[in-house]
């Protein structure tokens, strides 16, 4: 996919503030150190529109990003961040628990987890919420490019057996420094949107 234009077009904290130009939405979730910022700085072909923090949990809107004018992608509060208040930390979750179970124009969630560490009950717990609203998921697992490639194997498991998915859930391997795995999800944008 060739990106001619990323607009961060606004920070949502209700439904009345989403886009209504109706176009095709897809949202990343993870823990907060996860790697979210730098998928997007990737996917995007930019350095810093998505911007990294040195303190972990600082995203807490929902940031619309419009993609070459086609779809959205939207950024999302990381969670299981321990400084983050509990008041906080609860109204994060029902702005995502609000969007997830309402907007229409969502149509993937891409959750990333990294891959060099098993994944958390935080993990487990957004994955089975996912699953129970039938909430279409990808697993995408970052910084793929620190792990051995003798580790692969081991690591694609204990994923898959600790977040219990079934065999036809996709898992891709992700990497925001070697680019591995962005012609995948790219692909799979375009093949959603309608674009092949």
């Amino acid at each position: 996919m060739k990106i001619n234009s990323v607009d961060f077009v606004i920070s949502a904290v209700r439904r009345s503030q989403y886009p209504e130009d109706n176009l095709p939405e897809f949202l990343l979730v993870g823990r907060s150190n996860v790697g979210k910022s730098s998928f997007i700085n990737a996917l995007i072909n930019r350095k810093n529109l998505a911007r990294t923090s040195a303190v972990p949990g600082k995203t807490q809107t929902l940031n619309f990003f419009l993609v070459n004018e086609l779809f959205y992608l939207v950024d999302v509060p990381g969670y299981g961040f321990a400084k983050v208040s509990k008041k906080l930390k609860n109204k994060f979750g029902m702005i995502i628990e609000d969007y997830l179970r309402e907007r229409e124009n969502l149509k993937m969630v891409f959750m990333l987890i990294d891959f060099r560490h098993k994944p958390t009950q935080d993990d487990v717990l957004m994955y089975n919420y996912l699953k129970y609203y039938n909430i279409p998921v990808t697993i995408v697992a970052t910084k793929c490019d620190k792990v051995s490639k003798n580790s692969y194997d081991k690591n694609i498991k204990i994923i898959r057996n600790t977040l219990k998915m079934v065999d036809d859930d996709d898992l891709i391997m992700f990497s925001a420094t070697s680019k591995v795995g962005k012609q995948e999800i790219h692909n799979k944008i375009l093949n959603i949107i309608g674009f092949e």
